[in-house]
Protein backbone atom coordinates (compact mmCIF):
# COMPACT_ATOMS: atom_id res chain seq x y z
CA UNK A 1 0.00 0.00 0.00
CA UNK A 2 1.77 2.91 -1.04
CA UNK A 3 1.63 6.31 1.39
CA UNK A 4 -0.40 9.33 0.34
CA UNK A 5 1.11 12.53 0.70
CA UNK A 6 0.25 14.12 3.71
CA UNK A 7 2.06 16.82 5.03
CA UNK A 8 0.46 19.18 2.57
CA UNK A 9 -3.71 17.88 3.69
CA UNK A 10 -6.66 19.36 5.85
CA UNK A 11 -8.07 17.82 8.46
CA UNK A 12 -4.84 15.44 8.84
CA UNK A 13 -6.21 13.44 12.05
CA UNK A 14 -8.54 11.95 9.70
CA UNK A 15 -6.64 11.15 6.98
CA UNK A 16 -4.24 9.19 9.71
CA UNK A 17 -7.08 7.22 10.66
CA UNK A 18 -8.47 6.23 7.08
CA UNK A 19 -5.11 5.49 5.99
CA UNK A 20 -4.53 2.97 9.59
CA UNK A 21 -7.91 1.55 9.50
CA UNK A 22 -7.83 0.59 5.76
CA UNK A 23 -4.55 -1.15 6.92
CA UNK A 24 -5.80 -3.14 9.61
CA UNK A 25 -8.60 -4.08 7.00
CA UNK A 26 -5.83 -4.86 4.18
CA UNK A 27 -4.14 -7.62 6.98
CA UNK A 28 -1.18 -4.80 6.92
CA UNK A 29 -1.78 -4.50 10.47
CA UNK A 30 -2.61 -7.51 12.04
CA UNK A 31 -4.25 -8.40 15.69
CA UNK A 32 -2.17 -8.05 18.06
CA UNK A 33 0.22 -5.76 16.11
CA UNK A 34 1.59 -2.83 17.81
CA UNK A 35 1.54 0.93 16.46
CA UNK A 36 4.28 3.32 17.58
CA UNK A 37 3.38 7.11 17.51
CA UNK A 38 6.93 8.08 16.58
CA UNK A 39 7.30 5.55 13.88
CA UNK A 40 4.37 6.37 12.38
CA UNK A 41 4.42 9.88 12.01
CA UNK A 42 7.89 9.58 11.15
CA UNK A 43 6.79 7.13 8.24
CA UNK A 44 4.05 9.89 7.28
CA UNK A 45 6.13 12.74 7.63
CA UNK A 46 3.86 14.61 9.97
CA UNK A 47 3.99 15.55 13.81
CA UNK A 48 2.52 13.23 16.64
CA UNK A 49 -0.26 15.12 17.05
CA UNK A 50 -2.59 14.23 14.46
CA UNK A 51 -1.23 10.62 14.88
CA UNK A 52 -2.14 10.95 18.72
CA UNK A 53 -5.85 11.72 17.76
CA UNK A 54 -6.02 9.13 14.92
CA UNK A 55 -5.47 6.31 16.94
CA UNK A 56 -7.64 7.64 19.74
CA UNK A 57 -10.73 7.80 17.92
CA UNK A 58 -9.57 3.79 16.16
CA UNK A 59 -9.66 3.41 19.66
CA UNK A 60 -13.24 4.82 20.35
CA UNK A 61 -14.02 2.34 17.26
CA UNK A 62 -13.20 -0.68 18.65
CA UNK A 63 -10.39 -0.87 16.29
CA UNK A 64 -7.05 -0.62 18.37
CA UNK A 65 -6.73 -0.62 22.44
CA UNK A 66 -3.99 1.20 24.07
CA UNK A 67 -2.32 -0.83 26.78
CA UNK A 68 -0.27 1.08 29.82
CA UNK A 69 2.89 2.07 29.35
CA UNK A 70 3.04 0.13 25.74
CA UNK A 71 1.16 2.25 23.37
CA UNK A 72 -1.89 1.10 21.02
CA UNK A 73 -2.45 -2.30 19.57
CA UNK A 74 -4.99 -3.78 16.79
CA UNK A 75 -7.92 -5.78 18.35
CA UNK A 76 -8.78 -8.80 16.43
CA UNK A 77 -11.89 -8.22 14.09
CA UNK A 78 -14.70 -11.17 13.99
CA UNK A 79 -17.43 -12.09 11.99
CA UNK A 80 -19.81 -11.01 14.21
CA UNK A 81 -18.22 -7.79 14.28
CA UNK A 82 -18.81 -7.54 10.48
CA UNK A 83 -22.62 -9.21 10.87
CA UNK A 84 -23.25 -6.67 14.05
CA UNK A 85 -22.09 -2.95 12.08
CA UNK A 86 -23.84 -4.45 8.66
CA UNK A 87 -27.51 -5.03 10.93
CA UNK A 88 -27.19 -1.94 11.96
CA UNK A 89 -26.25 -0.02 8.34
CA UNK A 90 -29.34 -2.11 6.84
CA UNK A 91 -31.82 -0.74 9.52
CA UNK A 92 -30.34 3.05 9.82
CA UNK A 93 -29.87 2.95 5.64
CA UNK A 94 -33.32 1.43 5.77
CA UNK A 95 -35.22 4.50 7.55
CA UNK A 96 -32.76 7.04 5.60
CA UNK A 97 -33.87 5.80 2.29
CA UNK A 98 -37.73 5.47 3.60
CA UNK A 99 -37.06 9.15 4.02
CA UNK A 100 -35.36 10.17 0.76
CA UNK A 101 -38.23 8.15 -0.95
CA UNK A 102 -40.74 10.69 0.59
CA UNK A 103 -38.56 14.06 0.51
CA UNK A 104 -36.20 13.68 -3.04
CA UNK A 105 -36.25 16.16 -5.10
CA UNK A 106 -36.42 15.86 -8.77
CA UNK A 107 -32.94 17.37 -8.77
CA UNK A 108 -31.38 15.03 -6.60
CA UNK A 109 -33.15 12.34 -7.90
CA UNK A 110 -30.95 13.48 -11.25
CA UNK A 111 -27.96 13.66 -9.58
CA UNK A 112 -28.24 9.98 -8.01
CA UNK A 113 -28.73 9.06 -11.86
CA UNK A 114 -25.69 11.01 -12.58
CA UNK A 115 -23.79 9.61 -9.89
CA UNK A 116 -24.87 6.32 -10.71
CA UNK A 117 -24.04 6.15 -13.93
CA UNK A 118 -20.29 7.25 -13.65
CA UNK A 119 -20.13 4.51 -10.91
CA UNK A 120 -21.02 1.92 -13.23
CA UNK A 121 -18.23 3.14 -15.27
CA UNK A 122 -15.79 3.12 -13.04
CA UNK A 123 -16.55 -0.09 -11.39
CA UNK A 124 -16.46 -1.63 -15.10
CA UNK A 125 -12.87 -0.21 -15.59
CA UNK A 126 -12.14 -1.22 -12.34
CA UNK A 127 -10.50 2.34 -11.01
CA UNK A 128 -11.16 1.09 -7.58
CA UNK A 129 -10.62 5.02 -6.30
CA UNK A 130 -13.18 6.38 -7.87
CA UNK A 131 -15.92 3.61 -7.34
CA UNK A 132 -15.30 4.29 -3.87
CA UNK A 133 -15.53 7.76 -4.23
CA UNK A 134 -18.83 7.93 -6.09
CA UNK A 135 -20.31 4.70 -3.86
CA UNK A 136 -19.85 7.09 -1.27
CA UNK A 137 -21.58 9.97 -2.80
CA UNK A 138 -24.29 8.16 -3.77
CA UNK A 139 -25.32 6.86 -0.01
CA UNK A 140 -24.38 10.84 0.93
CA UNK A 141 -26.96 11.94 -1.73
CA UNK A 142 -29.39 9.58 -0.20
CA UNK A 143 -29.30 10.28 3.19
CA UNK A 144 -29.11 13.76 2.49
CA UNK A 145 -32.27 13.79 0.89
CA UNK A 146 -33.59 12.09 3.76
CA UNK A 147 -33.52 15.36 5.20
CA UNK A 148 -32.60 13.62 8.60
CA UNK A 149 -29.09 14.84 9.54
CA UNK A 150 -28.43 13.30 12.34
CA UNK A 151 -29.55 9.73 11.73
CA UNK A 152 -27.47 10.58 8.76
CA UNK A 153 -24.40 11.40 10.80
CA UNK A 154 -24.68 8.20 13.10
CA UNK A 155 -25.13 6.09 9.86
CA UNK A 156 -21.18 8.18 8.28
CA UNK A 157 -19.89 7.20 11.93
CA UNK A 158 -20.90 3.30 11.49
CA UNK A 159 -19.24 3.07 7.80
CA UNK A 160 -16.11 4.02 8.74
CA UNK A 161 -15.88 0.34 10.27
CA UNK A 162 -17.00 -0.93 7.09
CA UNK A 163 -14.67 0.66 5.45
CA UNK A 164 -15.86 1.56 1.84
CA UNK A 165 -12.35 1.19 0.33
CA UNK A 166 -12.43 -2.61 0.57
CA UNK A 167 -15.76 -2.97 -1.45
CA UNK A 168 -14.55 -2.43 -5.57
CA UNK A 169 -12.47 -5.60 -4.53
CA UNK A 170 -14.59 -8.05 -3.05
CA UNK A 171 -14.95 -10.61 -5.71
CA UNK A 172 -18.40 -10.57 -7.51
CA UNK A 173 -19.67 -7.58 -5.00
CA UNK A 174 -19.48 -4.54 -7.91
CA UNK A 175 -21.94 -6.52 -9.72
CA UNK A 176 -24.38 -7.07 -6.56
CA UNK A 177 -24.21 -3.29 -5.96
CA UNK A 178 -25.23 -1.47 -9.38
CA UNK A 179 -28.45 -3.99 -9.76
CA UNK A 180 -29.07 -3.06 -5.81
CA UNK A 181 -28.57 0.95 -6.73
CA UNK A 182 -30.93 -0.20 -9.96
CA UNK A 183 -33.81 -1.02 -7.70
CA UNK A 184 -33.37 1.35 -5.25
CA UNK A 185 -33.45 4.43 -7.62
CA UNK A 186 -35.94 2.66 -8.97
CA UNK A 187 -38.51 3.16 -5.66
CA UNK A 188 -36.98 7.03 -5.51
CA UNK A 189 -38.69 7.48 -8.39
CA UNK A 190 -41.94 6.13 -7.65
CA UNK A 191 -41.77 7.62 -3.98
CA UNK A 192 -42.13 4.27 -2.56
CA UNK A 193 -40.88 4.34 0.92
CA UNK A 194 -41.23 0.78 1.79
CA UNK A 195 -40.36 0.29 -1.35
CA UNK A 196 -36.78 2.08 -1.02
CA UNK A 197 -36.41 0.91 2.64
CA UNK A 198 -36.30 -2.77 1.86
CA UNK A 199 -33.92 -2.39 -1.57
CA UNK A 200 -31.43 -0.38 0.65
CA UNK A 201 -31.63 -3.00 3.75
CA UNK A 202 -31.20 -6.08 1.43
CA UNK A 203 -27.90 -4.33 -0.29
CA UNK A 204 -26.40 -3.19 3.05
CA UNK A 205 -27.26 -6.93 4.49
CA UNK A 206 -26.06 -8.65 1.60
CA UNK A 207 -22.28 -6.88 1.61
CA UNK A 208 -21.58 -9.03 4.85
CA UNK A 209 -21.06 -12.26 3.72
CA UNK A 210 -18.21 -11.05 0.76
CA UNK A 211 -16.78 -8.54 2.97
CA UNK A 212 -16.10 -11.67 5.73
CA UNK A 213 -15.04 -14.07 2.64
CA UNK A 214 -12.77 -11.29 1.71
CA UNK A 215 -11.49 -10.40 4.67
CA UNK A 216 -11.08 -14.21 5.71
CA UNK A 217 -9.19 -15.00 2.69
CA UNK A 218 -6.87 -11.61 3.42
CA UNK A 219 -6.26 -13.76 6.66
CA UNK A 220 -7.72 -10.10 8.92
CA UNK A 221 -10.87 -12.43 10.32
CA UNK A 222 -8.88 -15.66 11.56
Amino acid sequence: MSIPEFAARPQLAEDVARFVRRRIFEGTYPAGQYIRLEQLADELGISVTPVREALFGLRAEGLLTQLPRRGFVVLPITRRDIADVSDVQAHIGGVLASRAAEHISDEQLRDLNRIQDRLEVAYRADDHEAAVRLNHEFHRGVNVAAGSPRLAQLMGQITRFALESVYPTVEGWPAHSMRDHRLLLAALRERDAEGARAAMSAHLCAAAGPLIDHLTQRGVIG
